[in-house]
């Protein structure tokens, strides 16, 4: 584990975080916004209680709430699986700034055209359920073991980057304070439509590299063969 990881030194001012979802990832997002300082609240499936006793054991500091609890915070992060995506409440959601940092694995979402559509990034369909929300893709990338052993403070060495993509400048600038408090470089990746380029299936999804590496693996990407697909069916 790492040590603390101290608030992001510029950019907007963040409070608090919600989280929702209370699985391996988000308790890793929970840890790492708890030792930033932040008020984190975390809304995980079922009874309240529940996901209280899970946060005494693998994120102390963070407290259970409901999803309006978690909707509350400064930046909510949607860390369930993305194939329950269509289970949230849009209106619960409705005028925040959410982070989209959810994947689809057809391994256990089953085959989703809607979540495999070469047309539109994953977090293109999210923001399709969530009309009235500001939906940011950030931190999808990273492994747990990234999010549990490589957050250093800024100027570290061995400092990791997160890619970003999102449509508001103002919201993209949040969410990158937010990956900075938590302990990565952020790398702007454009808009919420190039979200395709660090999904998973990308060289830099999983990949673990610094913020230059992640820049050069986002910008090579339509040169993939994922890349190429893409783009011929956008062009078709």
């Amino acid at each position: 584990m790492t040590s603390s990881v101290p608030a992001r030194s510029t950019g907007p001012v963040l409070e608090s975080v919600g989280i929702v979802g209370a699985g391996r990832i988000g308790c890793a997002l929970a840890r790492l916004a708890t030792r930033a300082g932040l008020v984190v609240t975390v809304a995980g499936p079922g009874a309240v209680d529940r996901t209280a006793a899970r946060l005494a054991l693998e994120a102390p500091g963070a407290r259970a709430g409901t999803l309006d609890d978690a909707a509350a915070a400064d930046v909510t992060i949607l860390a369930i699986p993305l194939g329950r995506h269509a289970e949230l409440d849009a209106d619960a959601l409705a005028d925040h700034l959410v982070v989209d940092a959810m994947n689809y694995w057809w391994e256990t979402d089953g085959a989703r055209p809607d979540l495999d559509d070469p047309l539109s990034s994953t977090s293109q369909t999210v923001q399709r359920h969530l009309p009235r929300s500001r939906v940011v893709k950030a931190l999808n990338h990273a492994s747990l073991y990234e999010l549990d052993n490589l957050a250093f403070p800024p100027g570290h060495p061995d400092r990791r980057g997160a890619a970003i993509a999102g449509d508001g400048a103002e919201d993209v600038a949040v969410v990158a304070a937010l990956v900075d408090a938590l302990g990565f470089d952020p790398v702007p990746a454009g808009p919420l439509a190039e979200g395709v380029r660090f999904e998973p299936g990308t060289e830099a999804f999983g990949a673990d590299e610094d913020a230059e590496e992640l820049r050069e693996m986002l910008d090579r990407f339509w040169d993939s063969q994922r890349g190429r697909v893409l783009r011929r069916a956008r062009q078709g």
